[in-house]
Parts: C-alpha cells; structure tokens; sequence
C-alpha cells in the first residue's frame, strides 16, 4: 500500500516544479548570483541560454522519480531507497554531463539541426528536436521506475502484459514531446533572458503556465494509470488471457 494517494504521486513533480519556479523568481536567482565556480562552469552557458525551462524538466524529473518510488510494486524499502537513489544520479548524469543539457539537450540539437540542415522546415526540425529530447528524457525516467519499483507483476499473460506496457510507454512519450515543444519556446513567448537577469513577476507567471501547459498532460495519464491498475488486477484474476 502506498503512503501517498494516486493524484499526489501524479500531480506532486508538477507543484513542486511550480514551486522551484517561485523559488527562483522570490530569490532573484540569475547568473548575478553568487555559486561555486564549479557549478557555474557546468550550468552557464549555451544550452542554458537557449533552453532556461529545461531546468524546470529536470525538477519534474527528479520528483517524478522520488514519488514514484512511492507507488505499488514489488520492490521492498530497501530496493526502492537504494533503487531512487541510482535513478535519480542516472538522470542527473543524462541531462547534466559533461554540462547543462547533458545528452538529452545534445540529441533535441543534434537531431533539429541535422534536419535543418537536410531541408526540413523549421517547425519540422523543431518537432523531431522535442522528439529526441523526449525519448532520451522519458528512457532515463523507465529505467529510473524499473530500478526503484521493479517491473508490475500480474495474473496476465506475456502478450497482454507487453501490450500494455508499449501502449504505456507510447502515451507517455507522446506527452513529453508536447511538454518539450512547449519548454522550448519559453523565449519565444517572452521568458526573457533570464537568467542572465533575475525573472520579473511577469515572466515568473509566464514559466509557471508553461510548466502547467507542459506536464499536466503527463500527469494525467500517471494518473489514469494509478487508478486504473487496481481494476486491471482485478480483472486478470479472471481473465489470464491475451
């Protein structure tokens, strides 16, 4: 049983990434601010520039992962302390090294340009861009779920099992596509340069619509999943079959 309801572990990365965006404006945090060197080198610069909400993603990220180790599952305490812990460096590693972005920001660049390049359009490139970026960002999240939970365990055979799962990881791609195309034009919609200069109370509000226009897609479907997961259990009780 877990010690958190379905629309908590669903709903909880989006207000605590909503509250690391108020955090950031109440604190006047910007490249003025005084960090150590070392993590100045590793943040500052060209993909921060270019993609500021993706620190909003890597927020969601981590507290996706920390109450998502609360949900249902196989796996005891011990493995999902252990297992929240690994994921949780596994995804800091993919969108931080060797600097900001790491290789989900490198592979969104990567794959748009290339396409530019070859004659796609701009909207088109930009699309595949988000779609990279969201295969790389939603792998190191499953893996992160597989590590701390384990794989879901049912009275279902094989081939419904895997049914699900694929429907499950297309749906939840899909929406971390469209919460990347939409991070992505924080700066065209008027984010500003932050954070090459504190967030004005204005366009603190506007990141925090975009972060809710984002993620509540992916939310939602994490928490149509919880709350349909007790009825299919249900169900394969009486019916094993494909």
């Amino acid at each position: 049983m877990s010690p958190f309801p379905a629309a908590i572990r669903a709903f909880g990365p989006v207000a605590v990434t909503v509250l690391a965006v108020g955090l950031a404006w109440l604190t006047g945090l910007s490249q003025r601010t005084v960090l150590p060197a070392a993590i100045e080198a590793r943040f500052y610069g060209f993909f921060l520039d270019r993609y500021p909400l993706f620190c909003a993603a890597l927020v969601y990220g981590v507290a996706r992962l920390l109450l998502g180790a609360a949900r249902p599952g196989p796996a005891g305490p011990v493995r999902r302390l252990v297992g929240s812990a690994i994921a949780i460096v596994l995804l800091l590693a993919v969108c931080l090294y060797p600097t900001f972005g790491g290789g989900v920001l490198r592979a969104g660049f990567a794959t748009g340009g290339m396409a530019f390049l070859t004659g796609q359009t701009m909207p088109i490139a930009y699309g595949l861009g988000a779609a990279a970026v969201a295969l790389v960002f939603g792998l190191a999240l499953g893996l992160g779920g597989l590590l701390a939970i384990g794989a879901p365990r049912g009275n279902a055979r094989w081939a419904r099992r895997l049914r699900l799962g694929v429907g499950r990881m297309l749906t939840r791609t899909l929406a971390l596509w469209f919460a990347f195309g939409i991070l992505g034009l924080a700066t065209a919609t008027g984010l500003g340069p932050w954070p090459r200069r504190p967030l004005s109370a204005g366009e603190a509000g506007l990141a925090v619509a975009l972060v809710l226009l984002a993620f509540l897609p992916h939310a939602s479907l994490d928490w149509l999943d919880s709350r349909a997961a007790p009825q299919s259990h249900g169900r394969t009780q009486l019916d094993p079959g494909p």
